[in-house]
């Protein structure tokens, strides 16, 4: 197989994980809201009348959470580092970009976060967009 395939399947394990993670900070978000303090989990009369569905959604990110790093174990096998850990930084735009879209996150778009997501992107991509040159990088066969 062509290292060109490999990396592409390392790649795709990484972004697999980067939506994985995003969605499970999404969910605990969302889940964590609709909770009382930590403190009052144990007060019966709070246990009795917990969301079950933040509990659920919560259950469901951590699994999530999991998956991810499965994924992340995967990537990290063909993909240099990095490459991966820049492609980490894609969640950061994720998870922005969504909780401050969707309404029920209550999270805004300002300037100055917006200016320093675009930096983030502009990084990934300067790390991962292969240049246009006639010469192999070093170390690698065409």
């Amino acid at each position: 197989m062509s290292r060109s395939v490999i990396r592409r399947g390392a790649t795709a394990w990484a972004m697999g994980s980067v939506l994985l993670v995003s969605s499970a900070q999404l969910g605990m978000r969302w889940g964590m809201s609709r909770l009382p303090s930590p403190e009052l989990w144990l007060d019966p009369a709070v246990l009795a009348q917990l969301d079950i569905s933040a509990v659920l959604v919560i259950a469901a990110a951590i699994i999530a959470y999991a998956l991810s790093m499965l994924a992340w174990l995967l990537a990290l096998r063909d993909l240099p580092l990095s490459r991966a850990y820049s492609l980490l930084s894609v969640s950061y735009v994720l998870v922005y970009a969504l909780a401050a879209a969707l309404p029920f996150f209550h999270e805004t778009f300002t300037v100055s976060k917006t200016l320093g997501v675009i930096l983030i992107v502009m990084g990934v991509l300067t790390i991962n967009l292969r240049r246009l040159s006639s010469t192999p990088p070093q170390g690698f066969c065409s």
